[in-house]
């Protein structure tokens, strides 16, 4: 009798469990699915769903080399049974290609949201499959009760969801880094030519779905000389000694990097030309690669192109890793700007985004390890070698933009904290409740920010409507308001009102959503709107990033500093600040005139009337912001085009004087510009 009790208790268990799994997968198909529903269009999604749809139809892989095509290729699939608009357009930088072509592709009908939402639908698979994958290797590591606190919090960690269902690269490398190190440590307990394939693949799947993916090769080889160091007897591939494990190791990982440069092969059709015949890359490979700075750099990528190593488009995205960052982007960590990346930023940004009861857990883990007396010694170096790893690589690096970036270590560290909160629970009872305590206040932090995830920032730094003060970018703003804004827009009936956002006109179209607000911005696709006032009155509205200055600079090289000293008489979803009142802005309409001029010199063959009138827009920009180093360029350029060189040189040193004044590390790409036009 008690036999058969026992059985219909363990079943009973087993569809507790099995209900329980359910039931979190269902949780995490909400938080992904309503916000792909409300949000528009994010800053990099419709340029990565353009290039995928051009890489299916076109097998154009020219289209967003910066990124691999894994990803594009998934959010893709669904818009190939659709009627869309695949644009014509004039060679270009293919920067400049992928944005405007994605604007035209996505709202040239009427059908923007539909698209957008099944391409999210199809990337957020990456999502549930991550949540999969780190449930199993829970289960196989520490056993089913830390598998099903692992799924917990994966399923309520905020920065997860809110990239979750986005049409981007970070949950594609999140999963595939994960599952390749996971499948190496299946391999490394019991060998087999499968499981060796299998970890060849996912190793491959990750360099497909960023570029960052490469940084498994470092993390295999730092596990496998774990291995080779520790030289346990009764590991499969370390007995007969130390220098069999050490050659087993080496063929097994040579094996895994032939797969994986097969695989990624694969998704660039095996051609190493990234564009179809009679296209090019704008600027070429060789010529970006000239911008590389560190000679060894730019030698192995160039010797890779010459004996097609690697396709031309991944190598070209390599390139794009390393200018595009140090060049072009800021810091913006704390209220302050920053003009290139410090080594605070990923730790920070970690301190702010993550829930403070997932911090403690993870700071819990050597506590939990020493209590217990733990000796799993392989599961914890496969979960925090990975993730240190990682996370020291991105702090040296440039991409200070995003947790986003480190969005790779979160699966690691999860299954640690789970580890860590299961070991804990079952030393003491005091422990238990005070770990159970961390594992709701994870839950409750989370839910609170539902949907509007992407900006939050835990209970310490004031919530995700605070975020703002301290962080930018896709850490709180990135063009996904726009819904939203139009919401509140017609809630207070607001007619009359000044747009700027993040995106600039680059991203989602705000007529779209019916937004009647006057753009603030002076580019729509790279192509001037018009004169802005230096005055302007009513309803005026900025994102967070475009308020911080991140994006311009500091002080008075950032048009909208004054309002950075006001407080908002709203916040729309966390990211778009509100003020109402009559504002200065003559330097957003200098810049507005000074880029009128600049696209009348970029034209072909301008007539002598075009010239004048460029002439007539410098003087304009020149007179609104007289210290404002590029309305002085643009003058000079126009001086120098109508052939008054001594003026136009004359521009060039105000130019140069007021850029070496002025905050001029943050005005470095103009000094060493003008300096070449003085020469």
């Amino acid at each position: 009798m008690s036999t058969v009790t026992d059985v219909n208790a363990s079943k009973q268990r087993m569809l507790w469990y099995a209900g329980g799994v359910l039931g979190l997968m269902l949780v995490l198909a909400v938080e992904l699915i309503v916000p792909a529903n409300r949000q528009s269009m994010a800053f990099d999604e419709g340029c990565h769903a353009f290039a995928g749809y051009s890489s299916w139809t076109r097998a154009n892989f020219g289209v967003n080399p910066e990124h691999p095509p894994l990803v594009k290729l998934l959010a893709a699939l669904p818009l190939l049974s659709q009627p869309v608009h695949y644009p014509t357009l004039p060679p270009m930088p293919f920067k400049a290609q992928c944005f405007i072509g994605a604007k035209q592709f996505f709202y040239s009908g009427q059908n923007a949201d539909g698209m957008l939402f099944r391409a999210r639908l199809a990337a957020a698979t990456l999502t549930v499959a991550a949540a999969l994958v780190v449930f199993a290797a829970g289960y196989e590591m520490f056993g089913a009760i830390v598998a099903l606190l692992a799924l917990l919090l994966f399923v309520f960690e905020p920065n997860l969801i809110a990239h979750g269902a986005f049409i981007t690269t970070d949950m594609g490398a999140s999963l595939f880094l994960f599952a390749t190190v996971y499948a190496f440590y299946r391999y490394v307990k019991k060998p087999s030519a499968w499981r060796l394939a299998v970890t060849g693949i996912l190793a491959g799947l990750t360099l497909a779905a960023k570029h960052s993916g490469i940084l498994w090769i470092p993390i295999l080889c730092l596990l496998a000389l774990s291995e080779i160091l520790r030289n346990d007897a009764n590991a499969p591939r370390c007995q007969g000694g130390r220098l069999r494990c050490c050659l087993r190791f080496a063929s097994s990982l040579f094996v895994v990097g032939l797969i994986s440069i097969g695989i990624l092969w694969a998704f660039y059709g095996f051609r190493y030309q990234a564009t179809p015949e009679g296209q090019a890359l704008i600027p070429s490979l060789a010529e970006y690669a000239r911008s590389i700075q560190h000679p060894w750099e730019q030698k192995a990528i160039l010797y890779a192109a010459r004996h097609h190593v690697l396709p031309e488009s991944y190598l070209m995205g390599l390139v794009d890793v390393i200018v595009f960052p140090s060049k072009y982007m800021n810091m913006y960590l704390f209220g302050r700007i920053y003009r290139h990346a410090r080594w605070f930023y990923f730790p920070a940004a970690l301190l702010i985004k993550s829930t403070l009861g997932f911090l403690a857990l993870v700071l819990l883990v050597p506590v939990a390890v020493t209590l217990r007396h733990d000796e799993r010694w392989r599961e914890l170096l496969f979960l925090s070698v990975p993730a240190g790893l990682y996370f020291v690589v991105a702090a040296r690096s440039d991409f200070n933009i995003g947790v986003r970036h480190i969005l790779p270590v979160y699966p690691f560290l999860i299954v640690l904290a789970a580890f860590a909160g299961w070991q804990l629970a079952r030393y003491s009872r005091k422990w238990a409740y005070a770990v159970a305590l961390l594992f709701l206040f994870h839950v409750a932090s989370s839910a609170h920010a539902f949907p509007n995830y992407l900006a939050y920032s835990n209970e310490m730094w004031g919530g995700p409507a605070n975020t703002y003060k301290y962080l930018s970018d896709s850490n709180v703003d990135w063009a996904q308001q726009l819904k939203f804004t139009r919401k509140y827009l017609d809630e207070h009936g607001i007619k009359d009102c000044w747009f700027d956002y993040f995106g600039r006109g680059l991203v989602a179209d705000p007529g779209y959503y019916g937004i009647v607000c006057k753009p603030l911005q002076d580019f729509i696709d790279f192509v001037p709107v018009g004169n802005i006032p230096p005055h302007i009155s009513g309803t005026v509205l900025i994102s967070a990033t475009e308020l911080s200055g991140a994006v311009w600079g500091p002080g008075e090289l950032n048009p909208y500093a004054q309002f950075q000293r006001l407080r908002p008489d709203a916040i729309i979803a966390d990211g778009v600040m509100v003020f109402h009142g009559e504002f200065d802005v003559t330097l957003a309409a200098a810049v507005a005139h000074a880029h009128i001029a600049q696209m009348t010199l970029y034209s072909r063959n301008p007539t002598e009337v075009q010239l004048q009138e460029a002439l007539t827009e410098a003087q304009a920009a020149v007179s609104l912001a007289p210290n404002d180093s590029g309305s002085q360029e643009t003058l000079g350029d126009v001086l120098m085009k109508l052939n008054r060189k001594e003026e136009g040189r004359a521009a060039y040193q105000r130019a140069l004087t007021l850029a070496q004044t002025i905050y001029p590390d943050f005005q470095d790409q103009r000094i060493e510009e003008v300096k070449q036009k003085l020469q």
